[in-house]
């Protein structure tokens, strides 16, 4: 195995396949996480469940993903990426494929929301942040908006497909075909993914040779992962960053990813149609992400976040006062989808430059963690509010609001360095 990998048939671009796989990886990670958006409506016909309990599932399984991120990364610092990697597809395919013959509502809390939640939240964000850190030197914002363009764009490009299933023979065909594909990334993730550029004897990508992978951290699960975010929390940046992501969660997988098909049905319009919109945002989402990790390279990050969180709140609040017709909807999914998880590489860089390399992926996947709070307050608010007024509108609005709040907050996160270089006057 080794002996095979060493031989590195890339070279030094050996990096990009890393890339790749990891890549898709987490495209099909999240393909299982936006899953059930499709399973609302089904089950609740086939069991008689309310959406409140079906949504309380989903917002679960997306609090788990969440507060598995800053743990996953260290488990990935102490056992290696492939391991904790693979373990985790397993687990995945297996919680998700056990759902098949499900009866009650517990064993769907259970299942997809306690078990595939904390398995999914190992393949998540905080890969993709331990993977340039490890691998990359250059070009980071524009590699980790590649990457986390799969995140939102598996999400919403499955969608169509298990809704089309979905269709065609009821809710359990759907939960083989997503335990089917994760099992499918095992052996990919095991054969193809090396732990360090130094292993094939390569350097990071764009490093000198002066410049030596960093020395993996050896410490106990609770000491790196814990210790690292009691640090964290003693800076405004940890918080300011932390409350931002709390919004981009609450506004994105957690709202539109699982409500914006139901909210549809709602007006009329049925889930295969709406899931189409939901491919229209993960195409422009792969446009708008990638885009966002090359104006990351270039401009400041805090004004970027300003742009995007600000342009999704009013999105939001006009929404639910369109009329659900053909171009407005498009329109909509068109933006959305550029703006989806655009705030990812901008969010990063700032993090690495408030806590440095060898400590940001696990701090990312603490900020991760607040994404993902966001969801599943989102998603749980959401079914809440439907089940209480009969509709999502005053749900949207409210969502909407928290962007513009983000907006403003993005403006107040410090850049080390480079605000101080900003201050010093002009040399004549």
């Amino acid at each position: 195995m080794n002996k095979i990998m060493r031989r590195a048939p890339f070279g030094k671009n050996y990096a990009f396949v890393v890339v790749g796989v990891v890549f898709l990886a987490l495209l099909v990670a999240a393909g299982q996480r936006g899953a059930p958006s499709v399973l609302i409506q089904p089950l609740e016909k086939a069991f008689g469940w309310d959406r409140a309990t079906i949504s309380f599932s989903a917002s679960l399984g997306i609090l788990c993903y969440g507060l598995m991120g800053p743990f996953a990364a260290a488990l990935m610092q102490r056992f290696g990426i492939r391991r904790v990697v693979t373990i985790a597809l397993a687990l995945m395919s297996l919680s998700v494929g056990a759902s098949y013959f499900m009866t009650e509502a517990w064993q769907l809390i259970l299942l997809w929301g306690l078990l595939s939640g904390v398995a999914s939240g190992s393949v998540a964000l905080v890969l993709a942040a331990t993977i340039v850190a490890r691998w990359f030197t250059t070009h980071r914002g524009l590699i980790m908006g590649i990457m986390t363009a799969s995140t939102a764009s598996g999400t919403l490009v499955f969608i169509p497909g298990l809704a089309w299933l979905q269709e065609q023979g009821g809710w359990q065909p759907l939960v083989l075909a997503v335990a089917a594909s994760t099992a499918l990334m095992i052996p990919v993730v095991y054969l193809l993914l090396p732990e360090w550029p130094s292993d094939l004897g390569l350097r990071r990508y764009g490093a000198t040779p002066e410049e030596a992978d960093p020395a993996p951290d050896r410490r106990n699960l609770v000491a790196l992962s814990l210790g690292t975010l009691v640090r964290a929390m003693k800076t405004r940046a940890f918080w300011y960053l932390f409350a931002t992501f709390f919004v981009c969660g609450f506004t994105t997988n957690g709202l539109v990813g699982t409500h914006l098909i139901a909210f549809c049905g709602d007006r009329g319009i049925i889930e295969v149609q709406a899931a189409g919109l939901m491919v229209t945002m993960g195409i422009f989402d792969l446009i708008g992400t990638t885009a966002s990790g090359w104006l990351t390279d270039r401009f400041d990050p805090r004004k970027l976040l300003f742009m995007y969180y600000g342009l999704r709140g009013l999105s939001l609040i006009y929404l639910p006062y369109s009329d659900f017709g053909f171009y407005e909807l498009a329109i909509f999914a068109v933006f959305y989808g550029l703006d989806w998880i655009a705030t990812v590489p901008p969010t990063l860089k700032l993090i690495q430059e408030n806590f440095g390399t060898a400590d940001s992926p696990i701090i990312f996947g603490w900020v991760a963690a607040g994404h993902q709070i966001g969801a599943a307050a989102a998603a749980a608010f959401a079914g809440w509010m439907h089940s209480w007024q009969g509709n999502y509108i005053q749900a949207f609005v409210i969502a909407g609001f928290t962007g513009l709040v983000a907006a403003v907050i993005s403006l107040l996160i410090a850049r080390p360095g480079q605000d101080a270089a900003q201050l010093k006057p002009a040399v004549a």
